[in-house]
């Protein structure tokens, strides 16, 4: 025989006066701050248009991210191929194989223009939002990796003439230089280093590396909503990475976030459309223009100074301007891989910084964890956490892990049944 269910709170009823048991906790200035602890501030409702917009960033960081390491080796890979079948095979002339083209007029002659249209915005507005609005840091620790990265392409390119000039002779004696013998109407054969595949190759590496910012940017939101409710309870356990900013900073950091964020997002999709399209173009150089040695050489030189500057260089402590997703606190993490493996310098923040453990983002723009087994990752959705609390976490790839265990072992006794 059923019988009734005991009240949670039976002592509620009997200090209203009311002959009702609850059997509910209800709500109200009655709850104590013990009963309430370990709530958490819930996300704000989802529209259908950031539904869509968070697709178009996730398909474009698919694009953008693709394996850094094995798309350097491609690049060299395909540089060599595909230039000995041009240099030997010949293709149909058409429209692209023009110098005058509408493409390489407007775009690859003057793509460095189109890289850095995209790239100074969003380099500036992402490190003023991270840096918490501090100008002087953005400016000294960020931007000057867009004026070491248009030195290199002033000072390598100007080379490449040069060496042109230099080495080099006109289809009729009595010219010498090339800028005479192309007046007169002749043909210059000189050692051509070719500029476009190193500008193509150059500009695609800068875009994917200054777009990092963009892993993992939305956690922003959630770390700025956990800490505000936080210091709203006077709670300073946990390890979110905002914990050692101070009040202003907090205050300019959220602000920041929602102005700058749409106007960041929407930067990082053209960035996205203009590395595919770099990519795209490369391979028409490959096909129409400059030898294969002189594609080859220029295509080394730019991997090389793309891996002195940001696997090299940037990363080394003490040595300014810092990595892309540096700043006053850190919500990612960077490690290196093949081809040459250096350890991170990111994996240990200060106080400060507010670094808040494990976690981190490879250069290929995928989340992982150092000294973590795989079976406590926090499981992902998009680049995207699917808890937020590492104890929720922890117990729900401990859920999945067994389950898996117990799916491998059915397997192999029905393998074992049948054998």
């Amino acid at each position: 025989m059923a019988t009734k269910r005991r009240p949670l709170r039976p002592n509620i009823g009997a200090a209203s006066g009311s002959g009702s048991n609850m059997n509910f906790r209800p709500g109200g200035p009655d709850i104590t701050r013990s009963e309430a602890r370990g709530t958490r501030p819930t996300a704000a409702p989802t529209s259908i248009r950031e539904i869509l917009v968070m697709g178009v960033i996730h398909l474009c960081k698919k694009t953008i991210f693709f394996n850094t390491d094995l798309k350097v080796a491609l690049y060299l890979g395909s540089l060599f191929v595909i230039s000995v079948i041009g240099d030997f095979v010949p293709f149909p002339k058409t429209y692209f194989a023009r110098s005058d083209n509408l493409f390489n007029t407007y775009f690859v002659k003057i793509g460095w223009g189109w890289t850095l249209l995209f790239v100074v915005p969003f380099l500036v507005l992402s490190a003023y939002t991270i840096t918490c609005g501090d100008h002087k840091r953005m400016l000294r620790h960020h931007f000057p990796r867009i004026v070491i990265a248009t030195f290199f392409w002033f000072f390598w390119t100007k080379l490449f003439n040069i060496v042109e000039n230099s080495y080099g002779r006109c289809t009729v004696k009595g010219f010498q230089s090339k800028s005479s013998c192309l007046k007169a109407g002749h043909l210059w054969h000189g050692f051509d280093i070719s500029g476009h595949a190193f500008i193509l190759i150059h500009s695609s590496l800068v875009l994917i590396e200054e777009a990092r910012p963009i892993i993992k940017w939305e956690t922003i939101k959630e770390h700025i909503r956990n800490e505000l409710h936080n210091r709203s309870v006077s709670e300073n356990a946990g390890t979110n990475p905002l914990r050692g900013l101070n009040d202003e900073q907090m205050r300019s950091l959220q602000f920041l976030y929602k102005r700058l964020t749409p106007i960041i997002r929407t930067l990082f999709i053209g960035m996205a459309a203009l590395q595919l399209l770099w990519d795209i173009m490369l391979v028409g150089t490959m096909l129409y223009y400059h030898r294969m040695i002189e594609k080859v050489i220029s295509g080394i030189i730019a991997i090389l100074t793309w891996y002195f500057t940001y696997r090299f260089w940037y990363p080394t402590r003490g040595l300014l301007p810092e990595e892309p997703g540096n700043g006053t606190f850190y919500y990612q993490r960077e490690t290196y891989g093949f081809p040459f493996k250096r350890p991170s310098h990111l994996s240990s923040g200060t106080a400060a910084s507010g670094a808040s453990g494990p976690t981190r983002a490879n250069h290929n723009g995928k989340v992982g964890a150092t000294n973590v087994p795989k079976d406590q990752q926090v499981p992902t959705f998009m680049g995207m956490p699917l808890f937020t609390s590492p104890k929720v976490a922890t117990a729900a790839a401990s859920l999945l892990q067994s389950a898996q265990q117990k799916r491998e072992r059915e397997q192999q006794q029905q393998l074992g049944a049948e054998s």
